[in-house]
């Protein structure tokens, strides 16, 4: 009892994904449409991805502003204790300085 199998050759166009294409999207109406579709596509990531980056990068430098003005307002906040009248009246008389009279004074218009 031997059983014989027949095999069964596909011709090398008779593959059914290539006829698909072949009938379908390869024709002369309809791939066109699937290239703009493809590169509409392509495009939609590329355009949303350097979104992102910008997003990303925005974002980085809005945290670098905050700290600078943080920083700026420490700064300031030093400034106005450095030039308080109390701290100046304490240099003054470290360093045995007096006030000037109208001979020292100019006045810029």
């Amino acid at each position: 009892m031997s059983s014989k199998r027949r095999s069964t050759k596909r011709k090398s166009g008779d593959h059914p994904i290539k006829n698909f294409f072949n009938r379908y999207i390869l024709t002369s109406q309809t791939f066109p449409l699937v290239c703009v579709l493809a590169t509409l596509g392509v495009m939609f990531v590329l355009i949303r991805m350097k979104g992102l980056e910008q997003d990303y990068r925005f974002n980085d430098l809005a945290q670098k502003i905050e700290i600078e003005r943080n920083e700026n307002k420490e700064l300031k906040a030093e400034r106005a204790r450095m030039l308080s009248i109390k701290n100046l009246r304490s240099f003054s008389k470290k360093y045995k300085l007096k006030e000037p009279d109208d001979k020292h004074l100019i006045i810029i218009p």
